[in-house]
């Protein structure tokens, strides 16, 4: 958003779009832990992760290990999905679990130094690059 003089303004993430971001990663989250973890929670999980991901990245975050701890958790969803689509069986093994819930919290951690355009940008053009000519 811009202002009469040019400059931007930034509009900070709200406690509610935080809750809907931290909803999709903990509803999938314990639907893993308790062994209910299917394609729609990953899909969830997965989508959120990134678009802070990238968008911490695309902002040049400071936090410290930010980026290492989300791209851990990304890569370990990266396994997730490539078990899921060649035996059909969605599941966050115990094993698999720390990495995720730390990206998780990480992921929170971080949402609050971000803005809504950049989230939304990031979103979109994550969309963009899965789906191509189809969104």
């Amino acid at each position: 958003m811009k202002t009469k003089k040019g400059s931007s303004i930034r509009v900070p993430v709200t406690h509610g779009l935080k809750d809907l971001y931290a909803m999709d990663m903990h509803l999938a989250y314990q639907a893993a832990s308790i062994g209910q973890f299917n394609v729609t929670a990953f899909s969830r999980l997965a989508a959120a992760l990134s678009v802070v991901l990238s968008a911490l990245t695309q902002n040049n975050t400071q936090i410290p290990n930010a980026i290492a701890t989300l791209d851990v958790a990304v890569a370990t969803l990266q396994a997730v999905r490539t078990k899921g689509d060649t035996t059909g069986i969605w599941e966050i093994t115990e094993s698999e679990l720390p990495s995720v819930l730390s990206g998780i919290e990480m992921a929170e951690y971080c949402i609050g130094t971000l803005d809504v355009a950049l989230l939304e940008q990031t979103a979109a053009m994550l969309l963009q690059q899965l789906y191509g000519d189809q969104v």
